[in-house]
């Protein structure tokens, strides 16, 4: 689920009164979330509008708060379908990746930036490297910190990761209820969340099936899993080994 608050703002999320840029982050542990508020909430010129622990939370969350900005965990999108999801959704929106683990490579920073994201921090910033590299990307609206730019390409990364931009072959909506039914829900479950007609969202069902050739829901989720358009979020990986979330 999103959380954040509305407020009176002008074109693309900024405050009237104080012209300050609003940030938003997408990541599925809830003391980073609540470490990067604290960040964010603390920051002149800066106001944290909320968070989502799920790609179609996030998707939620973008479409009803506007945010300026929104930070993005690498490991939720491993292969930059959120991103580009956010990107053709939102195109006044800077999308940052935060980078760790896996992701931390020069084929990562490509896909990433090819699928629309305008800058790359490291996940382990410190306070002031973070504050700093939000406000430059929102500014120059390409940014890479200099701790991750040895693995940026000499050429620009959108121009060398055209061929390798990540297939996405539901629309944003299908994504959403594809998310949800892998949360285990039925239809009216999935209406309700999304605020859809229990028809709308058969009508998604049945198109999410013929593009992914899938017999049925179980079929679909399953290929969506072993094709990495589903991924398993680090958090639910915890608890399925029975581990707590690590602080990253």
């Amino acid at each position: 689920m999103a959380h954040g608050t509305r407020s009176a703002r002008g074109s693309f999320g900024m405050d009237r009164a104080t012209r300050t840029l609003t940030v938003a982050a997408i990541d599925s542990v809830p003391v980073f979330r609540e470490g990067l508020s604290a960040v964010v909430s603390r920051t002149p010129g800066l106001r944290w509008a909320g968070h989502a622990g799920s790609h179609h939370a996030g998707i939620q969350m973008c479409e009803q708060l506007r945010p300026d900005l929104v930070l993005v965990d690498s490991a939720l999108d491993p292969h930059g379908h959120l991103t580009r999801l956010l990107a053709e959704s939102h195109p006044m929106l800077m999308i940052i990746a935060l980078i760790d683990g896996p992701q931390r490579t020069t084929d990562y920073l490509v896909t990433i930036f090819s699928a629309g994201a305008h800058g790359a921090l490291p996940r382990a910033a410190e306070p002031r490297q973070l504050a700093d590299g939000i406000r430059r990307t929102y500014v120059e609206r390409r940014f890479t910190d200099p701790a991750l730019a040895p693995l940026v390409p000499a050429q620009r990364a959108s121009e060398a990761g055209a061929l390798q931009r990540p297939h996405m072959p539901l629309s944003r909506r299908e994504y959403q209820v594809l998310q949800l039914i892998a949360e285990g829900m039925e239809n009216s479950a999935v209406a309700d969340t999304l605020f859809l007609s229990v028809e709308t969202v058969r009508t998604h069902v049945k198109s999410i099936l013929r593009k992914l050739s899938a017999r049925d829901r179980t079929h679909a989720v399953t290929k969506a899993f072993r094709s990495g358009l589903l991924v398993v979020s680090p958090a639910d990986r915890n608890q399925q080994n029975g581990e707590r979330s690590p602080q990253r």
